[in-house]
Parts: structure tokens; C-alpha cells; sequence
């Protein structure tokens, strides 16, 4: 009976692969049936049962699935890798339920409508438009800089321990519900993850566990971007699973944030994106423009830039290949490529000053 089982799940994994590749030509039906229905609940009921825990059981959980693949390894050169079929077979079987696990519990918002369809914006921009908004962002960041800032020369440094952002963070999505329904959040679920060194030289800020649902951020990065890097895993766990637009949201909930040290970083995150993608279109005026930011706002990008350099190594490129060539496996064809997405989204969200700022 058990070897019976074991082969129906090897054979369930190649027809799960079937199932998502017809199901990612049908967003719309994802859209309402899993995003908006299934989803919330499953979600739901794993934030609330295990965001009472003081500990990550994501991260425990990981651990334990590697210790298992180690003692599988052994045996297997222990017994010569004999009776292939055998163990084959039971290899299957164990990544079908994993891979099942994956796409119910949180997989399946990879094939959901984009963003930029749901809140029904454009996804195409000019420079010229670009221009305009990176000027605005450069202005609200500066305000915002100087208001907390003794001098425009000091860069901006949270004042608050890590489970006070996290409280914060918390707060911007309570304060971003109203005009986005889709935004409200209910049973907390975020939490330094246990592996936040070695997630610093994998070139990490955070992630969310698919199995758990539980929002884990590396809490070793410069503080001034944890309330970024919380909102972002925090729109993941939402059902935004896509990195560009749980990147969107991050700046939505931190730039509309009561606090102004959110609102701050929020608003810079946001435009070193802009400056990003306009140095890649119009050197010259990218440059021009960062001369007008205060020396204080650059010393925070700089702080940000050294903490990834002091922890820069030989495997860092390994890792980011091995994540680009996830992120195209899961509908984000361009991998990587695909986060200046997020300047589109936010061309177009605030196109129209007067009501977005």
C-alpha cells in the first residue's frame, strides 16, 4: 500500500506540472478563485496560527528539509545509489508534495493578473514623464530628509529597535487599507529570520516561506530599509508574489506611512528606482538631478551600498543566478530584469500630483 502511494505521488508531480502551465494562461481565473478566495484563507489561518510563535518555525522548517536531503545523500552513497527505480521514486514523491505545498499555499499568485491590470494603470511611460516624477520624488525625499535631519549633510538613522518597525509596519497597511481594500492585513506574521547572516552574503534583505506564510526579514541589513524590505514581505504574504510589485506596494504603504522616518524611506526607495532606470535612458540628467538631492540622502544610499560590499564573496553571483532562474520559472520572464516594472507602476500610479502626494 505505502509503495503504491509513494509511486501515485511520483506520478502527481509531472500532471502538477501540466495543471500550472494550463492554469498560467488563465489569470483572470486565479485572480478570483485563488487570489481572491482560496488564498486569503489558507493565509489567513497560517498567520494567525503560527504568527503567535516567537520563532520562525519557517526557518526550524528549512532546516530540517536540509538535514533530511543530507541523510538521504549519505545513504544513498552508503547503499552505491542501488535499487534506483526505488528511490527515484520516492525522490518524486517527496518533491511532488513539496511542490504541491508550494503552489496552494502561496505559488499560484505568480499566475495572477499583473498588477498595473488590477488597479487598471497604464504599463508604459516616457522619459519625459519619468523626468517629472523623479523631480517630484527628489523634492518630497529632501522635505522629509531636512525635517528629520539637523543638517542636509547627516544621513537619516531609524531610532527604533527592530520590533517597533515591525509594529510600524504594520500600522502602514492599516493606514493604506481604506483607499486599498486589497491591503488590509490581519494576523501578524512578521519576523527576523534566524538565517539573517547568511542571507547578508547571499545578497538577501528578507523572504517569505511559502510552507509557513511566515514574512522573515534580514534584520542585519542598514535599519533605514528595514521598513521597506517589512512592507515588501508583507505584500508578498497579501498574495502579491511577484518581486516588482511587492516592491510597488512596499513604496505605497511606506510612502503614505503616518511615521516620517517611513515616509522617508519609503519615498527614497522609491526614487532610487527612478534614478536607476533614468540613468540607464538619460545619463546626463541623472546626474544633473542627483546633484539636487541633499548630501545627507546620498550618505544613506552609500551606507546601504558599503553593507552589501562588506559582505560581498565569491558565491554571491551563484546565488543570484540560481534566484534569477526561480523568478523565471515562477511567470517573471525577464528574472531579475523584471524590477523596472516597479518604475512603471509608479509612473503611472502617480501621474496625477495633486491626488497621489
Amino acid at each position: 500500500m505505502k509503495r503504491k502511494t509513494t509511486l501515485v505521488l511520483a506520478l502527481f508531480l509531472p500532471l502538477q506540472i501540466i495543471i500550472i502551465k494550463i492554469l498560467s494562461n488563465h489569470p483572470l481565473f486565479i485572480e478570483i478563485w485563488y487570489s481572491n478566495f482560496l488564498y486569503p484563507k489558507i493565509s489567513g489561518i497560517m498567520r494567525v496560527s503560527l504568527g503567535i510563535l516567537p520563532f520562525s518555525l519557517g526557518d526550524l522548517l528549512y532546516a530540517f528539509l536540509v538535514i533530511l536531503l543530507i541523510r538521504w545523500i549519505i545513504i544513498r552513497i552508503k547503499e552505491r545509489f542501488r535499487n534506483p527505480k526505488k528511490w527515484l521514486i520516492e525522490a518524486f514523491a517527496s518533491l511532488s508534495i513539496i511542490y504541491l505545498c508550494f503552489n496552494l499555499f502561496w505559488g499560484y499568485n505568480y499566475y495572477r493578473l499583473p498588477l498595473h491590470r488590477s488597479l487598471e494603470i497604464d504599463n508604459e511611460y516616457t522619459t519625459e514623464r519619468l523626468i517629472i516624477l523623479t523631480k517630484q520624488f527628489i523634492e518630497r525625499s529632501n522635505e522629509i530628509h531636512s525635517e528629520l535631519a539637523e543638517n542636509d549633510s547627516l544621513k537619516i538613522t531609524i531610532p527604533y529597535i527592530t520590533s517597533e518597525i515591525f509594529e510600524r509596519t504594520i500600522e502602514g497597511y492599516e493606514s493604506v487599507s481604506e483607499e486599498f481594500p486589497e491591503l488590509a492585513y490581519r494576523g501578524e506574521s512578521l519576523k527576523s529570520s534566524i538565517y539573517s547572516m547568511p542571507l547578508s552574503y547571499m545578497g538577501f534583505n528578507g523572504y517569505l516561506n511559502p510552507l509557513t506564510n511566515e514574512a522573515q526579514v534580514n534584520t542585519l541589513i542598514v535599519p533605514y530599509k528595514i521598513p521597506t524590505t517589512a512592507s515588501h514581505e508583507l505584500g508578498h504574504q497579501l498574495g502579491f508574489a511577484k518581486e516588482n510589485e511587492a516592491n510597488f506596494i512596499a513604496c505605497l504603504v511606506t510612502m503614505n506611512h503616518p511615521d516620517p522616518y517611513f515616509r522617508y524611506s519609503g519615498f527614497t526607495f522609491a526614487l532610487r528606482y527612478c534614478l536607476n532606470e533614468l540613468h540607464r535612458r538619460d545619463k546626463a540628467v541623472s546626474e544633473e538631478l542627483i546633484a539636487t538631492l541633499n548630501p545627507g540622502i546620498l550618505a544613506n544610499y552609500r551606507e546601504v551600498e558599503e553593507f552589501w560590499m562588506a559582505h560581498k564573496n565569491p558565491f554571491e553571483p551563484i546565488f543570484q543566478i540560481i534566484y534569477n532562474r526561480y523568478l523565471i520559472a515562477n511567470n517573471q520572464s525577464e528574472g531579475l530584469k523584471s524590477y523596472s516594472y516597479v518604475v512603471a507602476l509608479l509612473v503611472n500610479y502617480f501621474e496625477e500630483e495633486e491626488n497621489r502626494f
